[in-house]
């Protein structure tokens, strides 16, 4: 029988103090009713011998100490799941807002999921399009992979949040494919951007969507991705999905963990972030991968906001370490109106070899992404020394790097948050830029690929 509990101490900030309590678990749910009627749920942080601190959902205002009453359920949160979750859109805790109608669950499970043995683990190797060829071509995402977004202040994150639920998708593959989107601590205009976007092109329905908004407690932020990641889990493993799991933005979830980091009065780690973010943020993105004997998989693709634009700020540092990569939004590119804003030097995907080539995407695929970057690169170079000395000092090699390079802005990395290319278009429309350039210099991709692809008359 469930025990109930009028023994509150203290309230702080999202937490609570609750007394005299037996057999209390760390993660348990809490029910709290307070003295007006309303109900509040909360989770079981610390215990300490006869002493429960809680963590309130919903924020600790308002809560008579004498007058609330405490229930402790016996299990952690929960969340309950059905295939009929897709298409429906649901608040930061799971409720659905969306005036559809009430889903029947097929089972209820614990949100913070199941640790994955790891030998029991696919290795991630097959091609996702997304439709944008920086990341298509240049930075490829494989199924199972976890590939974060880092931006900035100002750039367009959200766009191409949208850009890639709307057309992401896995190619020669029979299994059925979903979109969970995840938006957490976002304004109504960017989730009214969001759901907009989603009905009018049809994306809703093969996505889940779960959004808290700015102003709902912060702490409802640290539950969001993991139910999210739970729909996700039962999509996967249960119905053989394939399921591309969106978040955003990372930065305001660990906003939150400091917050009640700070309401706890723990020592402050790095900038104030708690010394366990590392740990907390890899049990979300761990949550990312392929199982052997199972259709389904997770793929990730957290993005967040790098403050002050500082990679070396603690979460993309410590995101950098947990996920295979990073594709990097650029302040330069966003200035010259190029969308989306992808810097491809800096950005990286490290399971982009497995996903690609011959059977996969196309057997050209490789050689010309390293040509692409090499001469990408050779040809930033010659900008910097075009602006320095003036573009008569250049040689006519340099020039023609030169004139490469912002066609490969202009026309590869600009191609808006609306064009979804094919791997084929993407791949012509780079030996279409290599063209430019001198065969000579094409010194890493072999001639009978020249010949094979390379556009004639070129």
């Amino acid at each position: 029988m469930l025990k109930e509990y009028k023994t509150v101490s203290d309230v702080y900030g999202p937490l609570m103090i609750v007394d005299d309590v037996a057999d209390v678990s760390y993660d348990e749910l809490v029910e709290i009713q307070l003295q007006n009627g309303e109900t509040r749920i909360g989770q079981v942080l610390e215990i300490e011998e006869d002493r429960a601190v809680v963590q309130i959902y919903g924020g600790g205002s308002g809560i008579n100490l004498q007058e609330t009453k405490v229930r402790f359920k016996g299990h952690p949160l929960e969340f309950g799941v059905s295939e009929d979750m897709i298409g429906r859109i649901y608040d930061g805790l799971g409720n659905l807002i969306d005036d559809g109608p009430e889903i029947i669950p097929d089972e209820s499970l614990d949100i913070n999921g199941q640790a994955i043995n790891p030998m029991a683990r696919d290795y991630p190797d097959e091609f996702i399009q997304t439709g944008i060829s920086t990341i298509d071509h240049l930075n490829t995402l494989v199924r199972g992979q976890k590939l974060p977004v880092f931006s900035g202040s100002g750039l367009p994150h959200k766009e191409l949040a949208a850009q890639i639920a709307r057309q992401a998708t896995v190619l020669n593959d029979d299994e059925k494919f979903a979109v969970v989107f995840a938006a957490m601590g976002i304004t109504f205009e960017e989730s009214k951007y969001f759901m907009d976007s989603f009905r009018e092109t049809g994306a809703i329905d093969r996505s889940v969507m779960f959004v808290n908004l700015a102003d709902d407690p912060a702490i409802e932020r640290l539950a969001t991705p993991k139910i999210a990641l739970t729909a996700a889990e039962y999509l996967a493993y249960e119905k053989d999905m394939h399921v591309l799991v969106i978040m955003t933005d990372m930065t305001n979830y660990c906003e939150a963990l400091r917050e009640v980091s700070a309401a706890r009065r723990e020592v402050p780690g790095r900038r104030g972030y708690p010394g366990y973010l590392y740990t907390n943020l890899s049990t979300l993105y761990e949550r990312a991968g392929r199982l052997e004997g199972s259709k389904g998989s997770v793929t990730q693709i957290p993005i967040l906001t790098m403050p002050e634009d500082d990679i070396t700020h603690p979460i993309p540092d410590l995101t950098g370490y947990i996920t295979e990569g990073q594709i990097i939004l650029d302040n330069d590119l966003n200035n010259q109106g190029i969308e989306p804003p992808i810097n491809v030097l800096p950005s990286l995907s490290r399971l982009k070899d497995k996903g690609t080539g011959e059977g996969k995407t196309r057997e050209d695929h490789s050689s010309t992404m390293n040509q692409l970057f090499a001469a990408y690169a050779k040809g930033k170079e010659a900008k910097e020394l075009s602006v320095v000395l003036g573009e008569s000092a250049l040689s006519d090699t340099d020039k023609l790097y030169l004139k490469f390079t912002n066609a490969f802005e202009e026309e590869y990395v600009n191609q808006g948050f609306d064009t979804n290319r094919s791997i084929e278009e993407t791949l012509e429309l780079g030996w279409k830029l290599l063209s430019i350039l001198p065969k000579s210099e094409l010194t890493r991709i072999k001639d009978d690929m020249i010949e094979k692809y390379m556009p004639e008359g070129e």
